[in-house]
């Protein structure tokens, strides 16, 4: 298998840790993979290049593959998603100014989503009442975790998303930037680039999205169904390494290691001491404080972190019905479960770890409501009234 290269590409994010460390720490070699890892700008260059083949497989945002596989916002391309790349590691950033505006309101960064979404309630209205322009929030793709964490709190909190805020997409490795220029209030992305707006002085984290949604999907391994299935081997055998490099990357004594290997440019190019704090879930939340203590923040292996998850899937599908990037079609709903592939996840690990016997449980996320997905209507009619 070693004489034929497997081309993965990933964005410049500390989630894509286990396939660093599965090229540099020999995992993938010991599974007889060739694997080339290929670093990308944005989300839509790695949809682009999985879907034309430059790509055998990719560190993707969860929903892209659904979309890919319904063909909403581009080409219709089924993709198989075999393998979650963890649990948690975003956060949402607010800009100094916004921040201060939170603070009068009542914001704290000890406080929950709940109050601090309060506090940023009464400064969209008041900037209403003033007749200004409404905030610009951004986030990294239309269809990613990070925009349906950051709209579900916002609705939650009494903030339309398409009306009392703007929201645009701007690739992870500029945000900071945006945010310094002023063109940004604030933005949802994966470490480190929250923490590294706050290392600079321009940003505030105000909510991790784990408070949102506790153990909350992030990436997956997506590869398009046909490759797939025309390289059962090939992708057991990533799956495998992939897997046994989350089990490193866990691991505490690994941490300072997999900090520096994640700074090198060819990897994310970020300071290793930035890359440590979403790493060992310590960050701080504004410059110069104490780092915080975030359990759960970032999981690469623990929590069944590295199983596909159907009811993740289609979670974010009822996120897509929800606001509007698709009609609901009960015949979405096979093709969307056929994306997210635990059969390929126990094909690959069976004889590895324990795997959980479920395809799907019931999500819980901050204010309390209850995501079965044997009951997507219902689901879909219970957040109408939110």
């Amino acid at each position: 298998m070693n004489d034929v290269t497997t081309v993965v590409g990933f964005i410049p994010l500390m989630d894509c840790a286990p396939l660093a460390v599965a090229v540099e720490k020999g995992f993938a070699a010991e599974e007889g993979l060739d694997l080339r890892l290929v670093r990308e700008t944005s989300w839509a260059n790695i949809r682009d290049r999985v879907v034309v083949g430059h790509f055998d497989a990719a560190h993707m945002l969860g929903p892209m593959a659904i979309a890919s596989t319904l063909g909403v916002g581009h080409l219709k391309v089924p993709m198989a998603a075999p393998l979650s790349l963890g649990l948690g590691g975003n956060a949402i950033t607010v800009s100094l100014r916004l921040w201060d505006l939170m603070l009068a309101e009542g914001a704290a960064l000890s406080a929950g989503p709940r109050e601090i979404g309060a506090a940023l309630r009464n400064v969209v209205r008041a900037r209403e009442r003033a007749n200004k322009q409404p905030f610009t929030l951004a986030m990294v793709y239309p269809f990613s975790a990070h925009n349906y964490e950051l709209r579900y709190w916002l609705a939650a909190s009494g903030i339309d998303p398409d009306r009392d805020v703007r929201l645009v997409v701007i690739p992870p490795p500029l945000l900071v930037d945006a945010m310094r220029e002023g063109q940004i209030d604030g933005f949802c992305v994966g470490e480190p680039w929250n923490s590294l707006a706050v290392s600079v002085g321009v940003g505030c984290i105000a909510l991790p999205t784990t408070a949102i949604w506790p153990f909350s999907p992030e990436k997956v391994l997506g590869c398009r169904l046909e490759w797939a299935q025309r390289h059962p081997d090939r992708l057991q055998a990533l799956v495998r390494s992939i897997y046994k490099a989350a089990l490193w990357c866990e691991q505490p004594e690994n941490h300072s290691e997999l900090a520096r290997m994640l700074s090198e440019p060819r990897f994310v190019g970020a300071p290793a001491e930035i890359l440590l704090r979403g790493l060992s879930n310590r960050l701080c939340l504004q410059r110069g404080d104490e780092a915080h203590d975030l359990p759960g923040f970032y999981l690469p292996a623990s929590q069944s972190a590295t199983f596909p998850w159907v009811s993740h899937a289609l979670w974010f599908y009822s996120q897509m019905v929800r606001w509007g990037q698709v009609a609901f079609d009960p015949e979405h709903v096979p093709q969307v479960r056929a994306t997210y592939r635990p059969d390929l996840y126990r094909w690959a690990l069976a004889k590895v770890t324990n795997i959980p016997a479920e395809d799907a449980k019931v999500e819980t996320l901050f204010d309390g409501v209850r995501f079965d997905s044997d009951d997507l209507p219902a689901y879909l009619q219970q957040l109408s009234g939110i």
